[in-house]
């Protein structure tokens, strides 16, 4: 698999060599020219490349979110305290959020 580096420097020399008058820009001021190139060369974002990022953001969440829902029904059961703590509550609310904006479909042509 071929690091980001790689692909950029590729995807460079790609516009470079289909650019005749870009080439001969290079040749004469090779600064501007190559700042030119590089303006046509887009990053790739690793959040759409990388697709384990995604995946592991999610499992931390459910996991979060499991721990907390365990850990309000245990102490409920235990009967130690009268009601669930806040930080428990806090904790699960924030994990079910940050899930369902994760999971939820984005909004397509909505951009300002």
């Amino acid at each position: 698999m071929r690091s980001i580096q790689q692909r950029v420097v590729d995807d460079l020399v790609k516009v470079i060599s289909e650019d005749k008058d870009l080439k001969k820009q290079i040749k004469e001021e090779p600064e501007k020219a190559i700042k030119k190139a590089a303006e046509k060369v887009s990053m790739p974002d690793p959040l759409k490349q990388d697709k384990w990022i995604y995946r592991m953001v999610v499992f931390s969440l459910g996991v979060t979110l499991f721990c907390s829902v365990i850990g309000a029904i245990i102490i409920v059961i235990n009967g130690g305290v009268d009601k669930v703590p806040d930080i428990l509550i806090a904790i699960g609310s924030a994990a079910v959020g940050a899930l369902a904006g994760l999971l939820a479909p984005s909004p397509k042509g909505t951009e300002g």
